[in-house]
Formats: C-alpha cells, structure tokens, sequence
C-alpha cells in the first residue's frame, strides 16, 4: 500500500491542484457573467466574454511556446494560477466595461500560458504507464468541476455577493498554486542556455514544430483529426442554448436540468472510466469515445423533445471523457517532452482561429436556412469524420503509436 501511496504521491497532489483550479474555473464562470450582465445590462457585452479567448490565444500562442519549453514547466503554472488570482481579486474594484475586458484579457493571455505547461508538466513528472489512468482521473475531477463549480458560484452568490465570489474564486487557483510548490520540478534548466525571446527566435521554433509535423505525419494527422471534430462540437455549443429553447421548445429550467444530468453523465462516465481505465487500450478508448460521442450530438440534433435531448446529451457527455482521456494520453506519449510546449502553442493557435471561423458560419448558415438543418448536417458530417478517423486509429500497423509501457515492458494496443 505504502509503495502504491509513493508512486501515486506527486500525481495526487498534481491532480487536487487542476481539480481546484477547475472548480475555480466554473466558478469565474457564472461570476462573470453575472457581473458583466449587472454592469452593462446587455446581451451582447455577455457575448463579447466568449470571444476573448479565442481571439487571445490567435495572438498569444505565437509565441508562448518559444517561452515555455525553454523554462520550469512547474514555476510556470504557479506563476499563471497567482496571475489569475491577483487579477480576479482586482475585477470588483474595476469602474467600467472597459477595464473589465482588459482583466479578461490577462487572465487569458495566463490560461493561454497555463494549458501547454500543464500538458507538458503531466508527461514529465506522470510515469508513461500511469498517464491512461491519471488523464482519466483528471477526466473525473474536470467533470466534477463542472457540477461542483457552477453549485458554489451559484450558492455564495445568493449568501453574499458577486464580488466575495469572486474573492473567493481567487483562493482556489492561490491554494492550487500552493500545492504545485510540493512537487518537484525534474527539469534540468540552466538559465544561461534560455534563449531570448525574439522574433527570429519564434521563427525558429516554428521551424522546428513544422519539422515534427513533417516528420512524424501518423501523429500530427490523427491530432489535427481530433482537433477538426471537436470544431464542430463547438460551433454547436455556441448555439445551443437557442437550439434547445427555440427549436426545441424547452423552458430555462428543463434546459438548466439538461445541463445538470450531462455533467451527471460526464460524472459517471470519467468515474467507471478512471477505476477500468486498465481494461481499455488508448485505442478502443479513443475510437468508442469519438464515436459514441458523435452519435449523442446526432440523437441531439434530430430530438424533438426534452427527453430524447436528455438520452443525447448523456450519450455524448458519458463519452466525451474517453475521448478526452485518449487522446491526451496518445499526445503525451508520442510528442518530444522537449518540444511539447511549442507543438500545443501551435496546435491551439490554428483550433482558436478555426473555432471563431467554425462558429460564425454556423451563426451564418441558421441564419440563411434554418438552425435545425444547420445543426443536423454539422452532426452528420461530423459522424462521417469521426468513422474515418476511427478507422485511421484502428489500422493494425498503427498499433505502434498506442503501446503502453508497464514495468518497463511495452504493450501494444490492439
């Protein structure tokens, strides 16, 4: 038990540190929104919150691989989670509009920082036959985060304020920050070596992520494949609430409900998922995940009433986890731990530009014909996408890219 305890030691205390900063996360979340809709009275400055992101990361995820890769993956996650604690304690005391978007846009210029850290910070201090079980165990706190985080925001804001909220928001990506001190760093940097950060530098460095896409064909092709689905994904998203309530027909509390039971789904499917991750190869966990997840988006897609939009949205949510688990795990294994930051940088600046194109076509096309035939053919092309790409993961000459190592040994994935 005790050696059990040691080897699981640095990867539970990991895990507490994104759970709470998750939890942090949803909570920001309903905050936010909240504040943001009290302040200016209007729907489309609430809006205006979901572009930031994306619209950052175009801008920074330039660059912010040059940055991390050649630096303490660890001190850059504890640096991010201060950032965002500072900065959201700031949001009460903001006068306007104008300053509040600029916090947003620090907070996420410190996430665009804190997602390739992370990535890589798994693979470096989690043993390569402990990461299926530890990404499904990160599956488990993430879709907690998403009941648990939206039930605190909601709860302290009806006891206190937005702004004690807020406050409170903060100490969770503080305490998490805390945490990360306890782990080690395992990277060897000499600071003498860390070049500047310049253009000619980035330059560089994008040579060299073209390099591995070149290189390694397999890999990149089957990331980018996921990478596409999941633009579907969140162009529907986006119109999800109108679809549900004016399509559908639902009121704001069947549609709450809906949400409730597919963290519900989620819950449960990264729970079975973490205690039998061992039964699964990364494979069959990736193919089933994207497969079954596409097919909860068509039953979404073609429902007509409250409860066959519960069975899709369970479908796609009990599913999701495997997906996501997966192909973090294949990523992990199979990109350099030395170019990791770079390549995610990349990999997340080509998905944020696409996702803002994904998502205003499809505002574009329910405008033109109809959301319900817009939404029913982004399922089924994602559903012919997603056979496709299973059949790609499931070639048997491929299997080398899925092997697991345990005790020192390697076990292909068939």
């Amino acid at each position: 038990m005790k050696d059990i305890w040691r080897g699981w030691k640095n990867p539970a205390i990991l895990l507490s540190s994104i759970g709470l900063s998750s939890i942090g996360d949803f909570i920001y979340l309903v905050a936010i929104n909240i504040i943001v809709y009290q302040l200016t009275g209007s729907a489309a400055a609430v809006a205006g919150l979901w572009i930031v992101g994306p619209l950052t990361n175009i801008v920074t995820k330039f660059w912010t691989g040059s940055f991390i890769d050649y630096r303490s993956k660890r001190k850059v996650m504890v640096v991010t989670y201060i950032v965002r604690a500072a900065f959201i304690c700031l949001i009460p005391f903001s006068p306007n509009i104008t300053v509040i978007y600029g916090i947003l846009v620090v907070l996420s210029v410190a996430k665009a920082f804190f997602h390739p850290s992370s990535m890589t910070y798994v693979a470096i201090l989690v043993p390569k036959e402990k990461r299926k079980q530890f990404n499904s165990i990160r599956s488990f706190t993430s879709s907690g985060a998403f009941i648990i985080g939206p039930a605190i925001g909601g709860s302290f804001i009806l006891l206190t304020s937005v702004e004690a909220t807020l406050w409170l928001n903060a100490l969770f990506f503080l305490f998490s920050a805390i945490l990360l001190i306890f782990l080690p760093d395992k990277e060897n940097i000499n600071k003498d070596t860390i070049p500047t950060l310049t253009f000619s530098q980035v330059v560089q460095d994008f040579s060299v992520v073209q390099n591995f896409f070149s290189q390694n064909k397999y890999i990149s092709f089957t990331y980018f494949g996921f990478i596409i689905v999941m633009l579907f994904t969140f162009a529907m998203d986006a119109q999800e609430v109108v679809f549900t309530q004016q399509v559908i027909g639902l009121s704001e509390l069947e549609y709450s409900l809906l949400i409730s039971i597919t963290g519900i789904g989620s819950v449960i499917g990264a729970m079975l998922l973490s205690i039998f991750s061992k039964f699964f190869s990364l494979r069959y966990m990736i193919v089933i995940g994207i497969v079954m997840m596409t097919t909860g988006y068509v039953i979404y897609a073609f429902s007509w009433s409250f409860l066959s939009i519960v069975v899709g949205f369970v479908i796609l949510g009990f599913f999701n986890v495997f997906l996501n688990s997966g192909i973090t795990t294949f990523y992990q294994n199979n990109v350099p731990i030395e170019i990791m930051g770079r390549v995610t940088s990349i990999y997340q600046l080509i998905q944020s530009a696409a996702q803002v194109i994904f998502i205003l076509v499809a505002g574009f096309a329910a405008d033109l014909i109809s959301l319900r035939l817009t939404i029913i053919t982004m399922t089924l092309v994602m559903l012919f996408l997603s056979i496709i790409f299973s059949f790609t993961v499931l070639k048997p000459n491929k299997a080398f890219y899925y092997r697991e190592d345990y005790n020192g040994k390697d076990k292909l994935s068939v």
